[in-house]
């Protein structure tokens, strides 16, 4: 019998097998977690991208760097504190990300295959619980 740790660590582990053959070689898990975060908000400081993925901000800076000499993103001074920039997704890094989702739908398929309606709906609510759990937990170190 499966316990929720190893049912948790054998997901996570598929998850990550799925998302090397999804993402590009030329960037990296970080970087598509930040284009990620990116493409769900206008515009965003580094400081908050470091805290809501949980990284040393002298990591998110190396990554940071490499996006902005791929095109990816830019960043702007911040007009309420110039001292800061914000971080926008291009529409070089939006078209990225929209050839990666592409590959991201054949795990939509495979789920469509494996689960029924009313199966399909509990793994949706269960797994935003899980995450919104997680990204919480990880908020409340940085506070």
């Amino acid at each position: 019998m499966n316990t929720l740790e190893d049912a948790l660590i054998n997901l996570q582990c598929e998850l990550v097998a799925e998302r090397n053959r999804r993402n590009p070689q030329e960037i990296s898990w970080l970087q598509y977690d930040i284009l990620r975060l990116l493409s769900l908000e206008s515009e965003i400081a580094p400081s908050k991208i470091s805290v809501l993925l949980g990284i040393s901000r002298t990591k998110l800076s190396k990554a940071l760097k490499e996006l902005k000499t791929m095109y990816y993103i830019q960043q702007k001074p911040n007009e309420k504190d110039g001292r800061e920039l914000l971080t926008i997704l291009t529409e070089t890094g939006r078209q990225l990300l929209d050839d990666i989702d592409k590959g991201h739908q054949e795990l939509q398929l495979v789920a469509n295959a494996v689960f029924n309606s009313e199966e399909k709906e509990q793994l949706a609510q269960l797994a935003e619980k899980f995450s919104k759990a997680l990204k919480s937990e990880r908020l409340k170190a940085h506070e």
